[in-house]
């Protein structure tokens, strides 16, 4: 059982939106009431004096539909098509709704050549502290554009994992399409129990981890995983939960059982960079 009060005491925190918590199911197009009810849980979140990173997937999504795609694209090129005009109009349409609440935000765009090279990360870490101190609400995407290996097979679980460690955050929290962590898979499994609580990442873990997603998605259990290891070996806290109520958002931070919670255990021996360049296990 994990004592959720420290939860409370959180101070720098990131948190990351799948795309399947930002469409409706039934169109695929961006759910507005869903955004908005985001954007002023972060926003009280500030005036609570935390500082707060929020990594926001859904610029292909964004994309495909300005095009009038009815399917997730399946070639590079075209994921980056929809990516650089997805990018634009989803910032716009999030820097739209923070202006509501008085909230300056930022776009930061990023790849892995960013934590690869030594001067890139420490401007990166640099800026991302400026804006912090500033009161400033970076909103954080893999630059879709331009990457050619994160936009076949990543996704923002494991950019936002990077960004945790990056800045020193002491919680993560991880929206998705699940609940949480299961022994199986609950939609194949009906007996799969919920796990509430992860205290150490092993080969158990990863073998009991099932790939899964959506439509709009393309993280599953296993890359979150890995985002749980990069976070907790950096010393941060993270948190899976289910992205269907951003109210979640508050009710974590509150120290509410929400969502499968991965103890933070810093290892002084992990290297960010050997990671990120495929060093994993």
């Amino acid at each position: 059982m994990c004592d959720r009060a420290s939860l409370k005491q959180k101070k720098r925190i990131v948190v990351k939106v799948g795309s399947s918590s930002l469409v409706h199911e039934e169109t695929g197009l961006m759910d507005l009431f869903k955004l908005e009810q985001l954007v002023r849980i972060l926003c009280d979140l500030r005036n609570q004096g935390k500082e707060v990173v929020l990594v926001s997937s859904g610029a292909i999504g964004a994309g495909r539909r300005v095009l009038g795609l009815n399917e997730r694209p399946s070639t590079l090129p075209m994921k980056q098509a929809c990516a650089s005009v997805g990018q634009g109009a989803l910032i716009g349409l999030y820097q739209r709704l923070f202006n509501e609440y008085h909230q300056v935000s930022s776009q930061i765009l990023m790849t892995k050549h960013t934590i690869i090279r030594e001067k890139s990360v420490f401007n990166a870490k640099n800026t991302f502290n400026q804006l912090l101190k500033m009161g400033v609400i970076p909103i954080v995407n893999e630059n879709d554009t331009v990457s050619t290996d994160e936009i076949e097979f990543g996704d923002n679980d494991t950019l936002s994992a990077v960004v945790a460690a990056l800045i020193n955050a002491d919680l993560l929290i991880l929206m998705s399409d699940i609940d949480g962590l299961y022994t199986d898979d609950p939609n194949k499994n009906p007996e799969a129990r919920f796990i509430e609580c992860v205290p150490k990442i092993d080969k158990n873990l990863y073998n009991m981890a099932k790939g899964a997603g959506s439509d709009f998605g393309t993280g599953g259990m296993v890359t979150k995983i890995d985002a749980a290891r990069i976070a907790t070996d950096a010393g941060c806290d993270m948190i899976i939960a289910n992205g269907k109520d951003f109210h979640h958002i508050h009710d974590i931070v509150y120290g509410e059982p929400i969502g499968t919670l991965f103890l933070a255990h810093k290892n002084e021996d992990f290297d960010l960079k050997r990671y990120i360049e495929g060093e994993r296990h």
